[in-house]
């Protein structure tokens, strides 16, 4: 990100960041009508200068629906060098997930906040032609930033290939023609790799794949939002993983 800072919002979101990692934040600031004691002692205990404004005040904070009363400055999102984020998804047994051309941040923010919650996931994004890890993002997410690594990258298909030089199984996602995940055994350490929603993997990478894996869908053959269908591959991913 070009700036040094960033903006948490909502109770949830600013909640977990002062539980999982408050020296990052810089200072909070609440709303004078704010109702909520138990995060204003928790602001207190962690000694994070506390700043009260009214309503349109806030909203000059940051410009969000939803702010709940509650803004929080903090350092901006920082991102893990690819090289790193190999090393810890093979000591952590972490499955990576490589988003291709992932605009939506909506999407972004809740495939993070799924991952946060089946454990054991790290994101690989590319730095062109998708969106990063902004203040949407991380509002959606509500607190799921603070649990799963991001790398971004300049290349994704080169960094698929050191995955691969690197011992990590790289499996696609497709509308059709790939086995189906209900029946696939998955070989692991695993890089999963999510297109975007219509156009799919680009071939670039889609010739880089040791495995394609599909969705069954009995019913109406409509395309699942790429964050839906994320949450059923975690799913899967953390049966067979055994946890």
């Amino acid at each position: 990100m070009a700036r040094n800072k960033t903006y948490l919002y909502g109770k949830n979101s600013v909640t977990e960041r002062l539980k999982a990692d408050p020296k990052s934040i810089r200072q909070v600031f609440i709303q004078d009508n704010f109702n909520a004691p138990q995060i204003i002692d928790l602001i207190k205990s962690k000694k994070i200068p506390l700043k009260t404004l009214n309503e349109s005040s806030l909203l000059k904070v940051k410009k969000a629906d939803r702010l709940q009363g509650i803004v929080a400055e903090t350092d901006s999102y920082q991102y893990i060098p690819l090289e790193k984020m190999l090393r810890k998804g093979l000591d952590e047994q972490l499955s990576l997930v490589f988003l291709d051309s992932l605009n939506d941040p909506h999407n972004l923010g809740s495939i993070m906040r799924t991952a946060a919650c089946f454990s054991k996931f790290g994101l690989v994004i590319p730095e062109h032609g998708s969106c990063s890890v902004n203040d949407t993002v991380i509002h959606v997410a509500s607190g799921g930033e603070n649990f799963v690594p991001v790398s971004m990258v300049t290349n994704m298909t080169n960094a698929l290939l050191k995955a691969k030089t690197a011992g990590y199984w790289v499996v696609g996602t497709v509308v059709e023609g790939g086995e189906n995940i209900n029946r696939l055994s998955l070989p692991f350490p695993l890089c999963l790799v999510l297109g975007t929603e219509g156009k799919g993997i680009r071939y670039g990478i889609h010739k880089h794949l040791d495995l394609k894996t599909t969705l069954p869908m009995k019913g109406v053959q409509l395309s699942l939002n790429v964050a839906m269908a994320f949450a059923i591959f975690a799913h899967e991913i953390s049966r067979q993983k055994g946890g």
